[in-house]
């Protein structure tokens, strides 16, 4: 089932109180855990055939979940969390850094991956060029990035669930949003190539509705 169009509409995550906030950062820790997130993130490091140890930016890393999930996969993995929030940051672990994605406060070649999650949907497509070349350019070895699938299946779970999995109502508004405004896996593709990351590779992950791109830096 096809939705149109990218639709990016605003999110009421940034204007939330710190304890809603929290909650739904807490809400995307069980997505994450329980319906691919951490499984996605995980292949997709094993595809780029990391050293045993490696360094990592996770950029909108907010509460740390992702980085925590690859350390757990990838022990020798040392994760460094950016977020614009510092309010978001609070859970994650000892290396973080509040900053802007667009302004990254780091030399070229600074990490070997850089990696985020659930991130590029928040932006027009120009905007997720911009990123992309960013990130290459902060990397030694790859780029890891992976979002939701574009699909009415995935827009519809969270609403569908709700009374199940007692979401919270943050989660409810800015989940079904999020949907609408992420990639099909060859939207992704064109916008990694406009980026200049040659030979990316983007998956669809299914059941999840979950897409990932890789790409080895030359």
């Amino acid at each position: 089932m096809s939705l149109p169009a990218r639709v990016i509409e605003p999110e009421i995550l940034d204007l939330a109180s710190s304890a809603d906030a929290a909650a739904n950062l807490a809400d995307i820790v069980r997505i994450n855990r329980w319906f691919g997130g951490y499984r996605v993130i995980r292949q997709s490091f094993a595809c780029m055939n990391p050293p045993e140890r490696f360094s990592v930016l996770d950029v909108g890393a907010a509460s740390g979940d992702n980085g925590r999930a690859i350390r757990e996969a990838f022990p020798g993995a040392c994760v460094t969390s950016l977020d614009h929030q510092l309010r978001n940051l609070t859970l994650a672990d000892a290396s973080r850094v509040v900053g802007d994605a667009f302004a990254l406060p780091f030399a070229p070649a600074s990490f070997d991956y850089v990696f985020c999650s659930l991130f590029l949907h928040h932006f027009e497509d120009s905007a997720v060029v911009e990123l992309l070349r960013a990130f290459a350019r902060t990397a030694r070895r790859g780029v890891v990035a992976t979002d939701l699938e574009r699909h009415a299946v995935a827009a519809g779970f969270l609403p569908a669930t709700r009374i199940l999995f007692g979401w919270r109502a943050i989660t409810l508004h800015d989940g079904p949003i999020s949907v609408r405004a992420a990639f099909k896996a060859g939207e992704l593709r064109e916008l990694a190539r406009r980026a200049g990351l040659a030979g990316a590779e983007v998956r669809r992950h299914l059941p999840w509705f979950r897409i990932s791109l890789t790409a080895a830096i030359r």
